[in-house]
């Protein structure tokens, strides 16, 4: 029996279990297969020999029966050569990769398990808090700025402000608050 989860199922396994589903999916033709073995033939170190590539190519033979004996070929030659065979069947027949019954029970968290329409953006891990903090910071800043250049003459005005709010920041924002309070100053 072939173990279900994924820290358990190697490439290797992955195939025995995918090795029916393949050879009967009518979506695998002819043109992807040839297209599968020529990129393990491609691929450095190659998967398979100039030799072998002819032999799972032969047009007298059957589809299934070359595509039959690839599986068989690949499983008995080791996990790096499995893994080769599901990356280039996923660049060559997406569709059929995406379908496979061993990716059900597959974690995504590999890189080479993850379709494009599957790909996940995630941009940060803050949340909405986070989003409205620094926005409400942004607000504020923008507010003082333009309250500084509409009133210049009120007492206790934004370059107070910022002179203070210029402690709590990096060195480039420091660098421009502090030109800014400089340049505010110069033109009264």
């Amino acid at each position: 029996m072939i173990p279900r989860y994924r820290s358990y199922l190697s490439y290797t396994d992955r195939l025995l279990q995918d090795t029916t589903y393949l050879k009967s999916n009518r979506n695998l033709t002819e043109r992807i297969v040839d297209k599968i073995i020529l990129q393990l033939n491609r691929v450095y170190p190659q998967v398979l020999t100039n030799k072998e590539a002819e032999k799972f190519r032969c047009l007298q033979t059957p589809l299934r029966t070359r595509l039959s004996d690839l599986l068989k070929h690949l499983t008995k030659k080791g996990e790096r050569e499995c893994q080769e065979f599901y990356r280039a069947l996923q660049n060559n027949g997406d569709k059929v990769y995406a379908t496979l019954p061993s990716r059900s029970s597959l974690n995504l968290s590999d890189p080479l398990e993850i379709s494009p329409n599957q790909e996940k953006v995630i941009l940060n891990d803050h949340g909405p808090v986070f989003f409205l903090a620094c926005f409400s910071v942004a607000a504020g800043l923008a507010f003082l700025m333009y309250y500084n250049n509409v009133e210049p003459k009120t007492p206790g005005s934004a370059k107070k402000v910022f002179g203070f709010t210029a402690i709590g920041f990096g060195r480039h924002i420091r660098n421009i608050l502090i030109s800014f309070l400089e340049d505010a100053t110069l033109g009264q």
